[in-house]
């Protein structure tokens, strides 16, 4: 099927628009077209004039800064000299050091997080946490603990799978009794992002069910009960974790046996043409964007570097199958920009 690209691409490569305007159109056009979640039109999210403009204001800002300073960190040979749980970025910290840094970033962004997700993937990660959920298959009544979702946009999308649920069951069966174990938490070691979550959840009418519990916790360290939960999900927090491996053994304890472990995370791209134009747009463009949109660009420029410090896909499922996990796999999306990785509690 035919699908729409988030942006006027007419003009692409046609020499008519700067570099900078035919690197963004195309990385949005091939990132939708290669999104294997997506089945059917997108309707467009950033185009015509907002987009010019968009385009005009970055390249000002980066002439001004120049192209070499933002786009030396890649080739960085430091940025591969220390472990995960001492990165910050491509800066070695120690690991105390590391956790206040990260939880300063998301107090800085919280505000502005679901905004600069749409403005950076080009409305993408609204298909890839769709994607998470079909994967995850909720049911009424299960419980459900969603890790780093402090804005609620997994556990959103989780509620209305079990609502779309109930309204298919059996006509005996009442959509209150359906509902009255199911249980989402929501847990966040930042308070900024939660309380965001719960402004959300207020302005949906859903403050007030007792379906959403809102969790101020710790992934290496959570507070609840061996075997309590029937799945788990972690979306594009895991890279900001001090220990995965904790963060992977925490999941296992929590879940029961036959629970799931799902992970959506930007991941590694390996299509050498590709990767050139997802490196360039990483590094020139984003942290432009969240200079522009949210006053803040070093965040952003830590984002980048996170992903790259990241273990590649295979890495990280071997990490998961290490934690005890059996029928463990991911898949990748938009040629590795994201990927979905998964484990069963057997």
């Amino acid at each position: 099927m035919a699908v729409a690209v988030a942006v006027d691409c007419d003009e692409t490569f046609t020499g008519q628009h700067d570099n900078l305007t035919s690197i963004l159109h195309f990385c949005f056009a091939l990132g939708i077209l290669l999104d294997p979640s997506t089945s059917a039109p997108v309707t467009p999210l950033y185009s015509g004039k907002m987009f010019d403009e968009i385009v005009k204001r970055m390249s000002v800002r980066m002439v001004a800064r120049g192209l070499r300073s933002k786009l030396l960190p890649m080739f960085t040979p430091a940025a591969t000299l220390h472990s995960h749980a001492t990165s910050f970025g491509f800066k070695e910290v120690n690991e105390e050091e590391k956790s206040q840094l990260v939880g300063n970033v998301f107090t800085k962004v919280a505000s502005n997080y679901d905004i600069m997700n749409d403005l950076m993937s080009g409305g993408l990660h609204r298909l890839w946490k769709e994607r998470l959920v079909s994967k995850l298959s909720p049911f009424p009544g299960m419980k459900h603990l969603d890790v780093a979702g402090g804005t609620g946009d997994v556990a959103f999308r989780i509620l209305e799978t079990i609502n779309s649920v109930s309204r298919r069951a059996t006509e005996d069966t009442l959509e209150d009794d359906l509902h009255e174990e199911t249980q989402i938490y929501v847990c966040d070691i930042n308070p900024n992002m939660l309380n965001v979550g719960r402004k959300r959840a207020q302005e949906r009418g859903l403050g007030d069910l007792g379906y959403l519990v809102w969790v101020e916790g710790d992934a290496e360290k959570l507070t609840f009960e061996d075997n309590s939960m029937d799945g788990y999900t972690i979306a594009f927090g895991i890279r900001n974790v001090t220990h995965i491996e904790k963060v992977l053994a925490e999941a296992y304890r929590v879940l029961k046996k036959g629970g799931r472990f799902l992970c959506l995370e930007l991941s590694h791209v390996d299509t050498p043409v590709f990767k050139q134009l997802y490196d360039y747009y990483s590094f020139s463009v984003i942290p432009v964007l969240g200079e522009l949109v949210a006053g803040d660009r070093d965040s952003y420029q830590y984002l980048v570097e996170s992903v790259r410090r990241f273990p590649p896909q295979e890495v990280f499922a071997t990490m998961i199958a290490d934690a005890g996990f059996q029928k463990f796999e991911y898949e990748n999306l938009v040629g590795g920009v994201v990927a979905i990785h998964s484990g069963l509690k057997i």
